[in-house]
């Protein structure tokens, strides 16, 4: 007995269709140039594969049964697909990975990553692009993992790791910042830590899965609700769940309109020097895809709406 893997070749679920545009076996036999029982003959053994019937044999019309209506329907997405499959390995024969992996930091804009995913996809290019959100050492950790090609929001000296290319994006300063309701919001500044470590503050946990992790402006003994994201740790702070630094760029709306207010800190305040990075090419040397993204980073305004200092890029 034929197995479904022997059975459902494309050209038999080509014939599939056939069948059920012509309406009957003898059309569909003279529309692929078949004799009936030919035709017949591979019908049946689709239906013996399955151990289901496709064709109602009470009609005289090629009526198909609930389950060959089944197999028709998901014929049609396979041989999309199986034609799809074809198209990406010709145009990745040119040169165009089959998937690019971006890593990006959460304290990238969003918006600034979903218009160049916009960009890129009104190429049609082949590659599949896939992107991870991770925070502090996770971003660089995926990529020198292999697990990603690029990484957004990277935070690493010269000396953090060979075999890499690293860009600066630009400064990303940080403001300590409460909202309005919060009892920090009144306290006498510049606040000391030991006023600050008497409230909850809000970080966001490191992705990193090896090595340790990083915390930024955590104080000793403080107590501490950890959130999955930026934009996740700014809705907490602006709900009053707690304090903390936030990039500036990020609060500056809320501060703007009284729901975030900022205040001096007695310690040093937080600025970081955030870049892209990808992995050293080996022989075959970069892909398209990794090309057009490095072009786009070339860019200053890109640089700067990845970095929250623009809305939109221009």
């Amino acid at each position: 007995m034929p197995t479904p893997r022997d059975a459902l070749t494309p050209a038999a679920l080509s014939m599939l269709q056939v069948i059920a545009e012509t309406g009957s076996f003898a059309a569909a036999a003279r529309a692929s140039n078949m004799v009936p029982s030919a035709l017949t003959y591979r019908v049946r053994q689709m239906e013996e594969a399955l151990d289901v019937l496709l064709f109602d044999r009470r009609s005289r019309q090629a009526k198909l049964t609930e389950a060959g209506t089944e197999l028709l329907r998901e014929s049609g997405c396979l041989l999309a697909e199986i034609d799809a499959v074809a198209n990406r390995v010709k145009r990745v024969a040119t040169g165009w990975e089959p998937q690019l992996t971006i890593a990006v930091d959460s304290i990238i804009n969003h918006a600034t990553v979903m218009e160049l995913c916009t960009n890129f996809f009104n190429l049609n290019p082949p590659t599949r692009l896939k992107l991870r959100v991770e925070t502090l050492s996770g971003t660089l950790e995926s990529l020198v993992s292999g697990q990603a090609d690029l990484a957004l929001g990277v935070v690493m000296d010269d000396n953090t790791k060979t075999g890499l290319h690293r860009e600066l994006l630009g400064t990303v300063s940080f403001v300590f910042a409460v909202a309005a309701h919060h009892p920090l919001a009144i306290a006498t500044q510049p606040l000391s830590d030991k006023v600050i470590r008497q409230h909850r503050a809000v970080a966001v946990a490191d992705t990193v899965k090896r090595g340790t992790s990083l915390s930024i402006g955590l104080l000793t003994g403080q107590d501490v609700f950890t959130v999955a994201d930026m934009p996740t740790k700014l809705d907490a702070q602006v709900r009053g769940l707690g304090a903390g630094f936030l990039p500036t760029c990020l609060a500056q709306p809320y501060l703007d309109t009284g729901r975030l207010v900022a205040r001096s800190v007695e310690r040093t305040q937080q600025q970081i020097q955030a870049s892209y990075a990808w992995r050293k090419s080996g022989t075959s040397g970069q892909g398209r895809a990794l090309q057009w993204w490095l072009a786009q980073l070339q860019n200053p305004v890109t640089r700067a709406a990845l970095l929250g200092e623009r809305d939109r890029l221009g």
